[in-house]
């Protein structure tokens, strides 16, 4: 998949964020901490709505109740419209590619292809087709055992592309394909690197598992990206009914400690969904598992049941839960805690912090290198 990110609005004076390296800074800006740099700008609850409206109904199905709940205040999103939404669907249909927003059925594609109340347009592409070897029991992407052959000419197509839009972060992830030798990583890391021939922009790879193989792992890690991230998705006890069989729970946190080990200066990252019958004490050892796995950044989302063929949902969580699970991520030390019912696992929130901490390492490095 292919997040979009930092399309420029002119008229939006927090589009300047997302292009630091090419604003002229005036001296007393220049003598503010980074810290204080990003205390200032957006911050995670500012890409949210303002208000939450309060709610008496159902949150939680009890054990062998049958029935789905109603949805709360704080799940309910406008219908996607605007120029910036036809847009970039056109661009995408045009370019054949295809998105994890629409496979996906994510809660949050009118806000971030519209361009959202701060102007800047997303979106997530998925590489490899839309077509998963997979069959998990959250995701409503098509699956195959057999998907259709790889297009050898996608790294050059959608690098073509996402150099032409002017961007400063996108998030490649793509579906399983275990019919391949090597997963498709070695698809995935030409992809990364046709971009960084073309751009400077900031490349984030949420990747399969590979099942295990940390040779996959190393091929991701040594196309030059700047954040892997791989979905842990769940606690451990409902792995086995939630995902795939062939997803397990410590392989995935396998996957994230190798990509540490090839590299342990890049940035990585994972996503818990809640609302699936998991306990507080399980989500709390997931989140300390992730930690001793060295994940930098988590983020924690409310499950949406995205057909009836799927898992229910058993509980929405409420904000104020999310809140007090944001606040133990950062107690654990992660470099970035994302956490609120319609945070996934790229959300342009989440890439606005990476893309300020990226951006500050690499200055850093040429500064370091300089001297």
């Amino acid at each position: 998949m292919l997040r979009i990110f930092g399309v420029v609005n002119p008229k939006c004076p927090v589009s300047c964020h997302f292009h630091l390296t090419n604003c002229a800074r005036a001296s007393t800006e220049s003598n503010k901490s980074f810290s204080k740099k990003l205390k200032d700008g957006p911050q995670f609850e500012d890409f949210l709505k303002d208000t939450v409206e309060e709610y008496d109904g159902k949150l939680k199905l009890e054990k062998g109740e049958s029935g789905r709940l109603r949805l709360p205040p704080w799940l309910k999103t406008e219908i996607p419209i605007g120029k910036s939404y036809s847009k970039i669907k056109a661009q995408l249909r045009q370019l054949r590619l295809s998105t994890v927003c629409e496979e996906a059925r994510c809660p949050n594609i009118g806000e971030c292809w519209g361009g959202g109340t701060h102007g800047t347009a997303t979106a997530t592409i998925m590489l490899m087709g839309d077509t998963c070897t997979r069959g998990c029991r959250f995701c409503s992407v098509k699956t195959a055992r057999t998907p259709p052959p790889l297009d050898a000419e996608e790294p050059i197509n959608t690098a073509t592309a996402i150099a032409d839009w002017g961007l400063d972060y996108i998030v490649l992830t793509s579906v399983d394909r275990d019919d391949l030798k090597d997963g498709g990583a070695s698809h995935i890391a030409s992809t990364v690197k046709e971009i960084k021939k073309r751009s400077n922009i900031l490349v984030e790879c949420l990747v399969p598992d590979f099942r295990g193989d940390e040779n996959c792992v190393a091929t991701i890690v040594n196309s030059n990206l700047d954040v892997f991230a791989h979905n842990i998705e769940t606690v451990e006890r409902l792995t086995p009914f939630v995902r795939d069989r062939r997803a397990q729970y410590r392989q995935s946190l396998a996957v994230l400690k190798a990509a540490k080990k090839f590299n342990p200066d890049l940035i990585t990252k994972s996503s818990i969904m809640l609302g699936l019958s998991e306990t507080d004490e399980e989500v709390e050892q997931t989140m300390q598992d992730l930690r001793d796995a060295g994940v930098d950044a988590l983020t924690l989302g409310q499950y949406m049941q995205p057909t009836k063929r799927h898992l229910k949902v058993i509980e929405y969580v409420t904000p104020e839960k999310f809140k007090i699970w944001e606040n133990r991520g950062n107690q654990l030390g992660f470099l970035y805690t994302a956490s609120g019912p319609l945070v996934r696992s790229s959300y342009k929130a989440g890439e606005y912090f990476l893309t300020n901490i990226l951006k500050q390492r690499k200055k850093q490095q040429i500064d370091d290198h300089t001297a």
